[in-house]
Formats: structure tokens, C-alpha cells, sequence
């Protein structure tokens, strides 16, 4: 059953808001606006790149139906103080996972992870968490006025390495659901994540190939800290 269907079996839709990321894909919030409800954006954890539990108690109004959680990049959400908090309040909490590569790919996946947490340099390597299974592996490119996300992730690949912005445009800058809304780790984790490969299918010199373009230009970038 998909989120639409979900919020309208539990009674969720016309004068209902939900509470939903804006950092990921427009799918979450047009389910909202199917069942009838209006999406409210709160903002993420900055290390799991999941809706943070405080922004969401502070999005929540007397409207507010349900919540939405979307797991990123194979980290899962505060869902024990997400669970609490909609007990708390009396609202719907509703998750909703990333595709994900298959059980037996996962421990290469974390293998491969391991290797560049080890090596690279310049750019803020992700966090581990519990149960991570880096279904991408999203890293931090700050800016400083010198070479930005943009241009370190043209440097890579022209380098012969992939590489993809995960989150191009949050939704909430989006025309059909642009909201005037504050929500800096959003808009700070658009403006630096970068996903770089870390498939069960890569070898060890691809895995240096990635190393290698990455430190080449890490150099150039402000301390990762």
C-alpha cells in the first residue's frame, strides 16, 4: 500500500497537515497532497540526513494528523523519539525506506565504506550509526568560497569516477510546493552532500581510483570538521 493510501485508510486528508522532509524526492510530499492533507517541512538530523524529532514537535500544529519518515541513504531515523512523539501527540507515524541493495551485497557495501572512511581526505566521510548498510555513501563537500560541491564533483569525474548530488533541489524550493520555511540543515545538506560509489561490484582499484581523485583535490577544500 503506498503513503497515499496509507493516510487515507487512517482517516488522514482534507484540513489534515502531515509532517514531512523536504530534503529527498517530491514523492513523500504529492502522496500528501493525494490524500487530501497539506505537507508541512520539517527539518533533518544533520548526520542522518532523516527528519529530526525536535523539528518535528516544533512543525507540529493543532492540524497536524501525521508524520512521515523517510530513511536516507541506508540510516534509519530517530524512530524511538519519532514513535514518542507521536504518541505524545496523538499523530499517525508513517516510514518510509529507500530502495536497498540486496542482503548479501551489504557487507561489501560496508566494506567498501570502511576503506574510504580510512583514506579519503578533505571531505567529511559519513557517520556509521547503527546498522548502516550505505545503500549511498554521502559525503560532505564544504564551501568556502573556493571550490564548492558543484565544482569538486565535475574535478571527480572528470577523473573517470562516478559520482551524483543526491538531493539536487529540497521540495520546499520547489514551485508546486515552495514554502517560506527555515530549514538550514536542509538547505546546508543540499548545498554539500555528494554520493560516491561504493557498489558491491567495485575492486580494490576502483576503489583507489576513487580515493586518489578525491585527495587530489582535497587540498583545495576548507578543514572538514
Amino acid at each position: 500500500m503506498g503513503t497515499a493510501a496509507m493516510l487515507r485508510a487512517a482517516g488522514v486528508g482534507l484540513g489534515d497537515e502531515v509532517v514531512v522532509p523536504a530534503f529527498g524526492n517530491v514523492e513523500v510530499a504529492e502522496a500528501v497532497a493525494m490524500a487530501g492533507a497539506m505537507p508541512v517541512f520539517a527539518d533533518i538530523d544533520p548526520v542522518t540526513y532523516c527528519l529530526d524529532a525536535a523539528a518535528v514537535e516544533a512543525a507540529v500544529t493543532p492540524r497536524t494528523a501525521a508524520v512521515v519518515v523517510v530513511h536516507r541513504f541506508g540510516r534509519l531515523a530517530d524512530l524511538g523519539r519519532l514513535h514518542a512523539l507521536g504518541a505524545r501527540q496523538g499523530l499517525l507515524v508513517l516510514e518510509q525506506g529507500e530502495s536497498e541493495a540486496p542482503y548479501d551485497e551489504i557487507a561489501q557495501r560496508r566494506e567498501r565504506a570502511a576503506y574510504l572512511h580510512a583514506k579519503l581526505r578533505g571531505v567529511r566521510t559519513p557517520d556509521d550509526g547503527d546498522g548502516h548498510t550505505y545503500q549511498q555513501y554521502v559525503v560532505r563537500v564544504p564551501g568556502n568560497g573556493r571550490p564548492d560541491r558543484d565544482a569538486f564533483a565535475r574535478a571527480v569525474r572528470a577523473r573517470g569516477v562516478e559520482c551524483r548530488v543526491p538531493v539536487k533541489t529540497p521540495v520546499h524550493r520547489l514551485p508546486e510546493f515552495r514554502r517560506c520555511v527555515s530549514l538550514p540543515e536542509t538547505e546546508r545538506a543540499a548545498d554539500e552532500t555528494l554520493a560516491l560509489p561504493v557498489d558491491a561490484t567495485l575492486t580494490k582499484r576502483d576503489m583507489q581510483r576513487i580515493v586518489s581523485a578525491c585527495n587530489a583535490l582535497g587540498g583545495l577544500l576548507q578543514p572538514a570538521f
